[in-house]
C-alpha cells in the first residue's frame, strides 16, 4: 500500500478500549514511546484491533494543539 502521508510510526497496539461508537487505541511505538489515537467502534472492529497488534500510525493533521498551566 502507498500512501500520501509522510508521518509514519510503526507500533503495537498495547490496549483498546471499546465505547458504544468509539474506540481509544493506545500504540508503543518503537522506541518505547506511546501515542493514543480515538477511532470510532466500527473502524476499530473492521481492523481487527487487539493488543498486540502490529500497526502503523499514521498522523495526518492541519493543526496540533498544545496547552501549559
Amino acid at each position: 500500500m502507498r500512501l500520501s502521508t509522510r508521518n509514519q510510526l510503526d507500533g503495537t497496539v498495547v490496549s483498546v478500549t471499546r465505547g458504544e461508537a468509539m474506540a481509544v487505541v493506545r500504540v508503543r511505538l518503537a522506541g518505547g514511546d506511546e501515542i493514543t489515537s480515538s477511532i470510532t467502534r466500527d473502524a476499530a472492529d473492521d481492523l481487527e484491533l487487539n493488543d498486540g497488534s502490529r500497526v502503523t500510525v499514521l498522523i495526518k493533521s492541519t493543526e496540533v494543539a498544545l496547552g501549559v498551566d
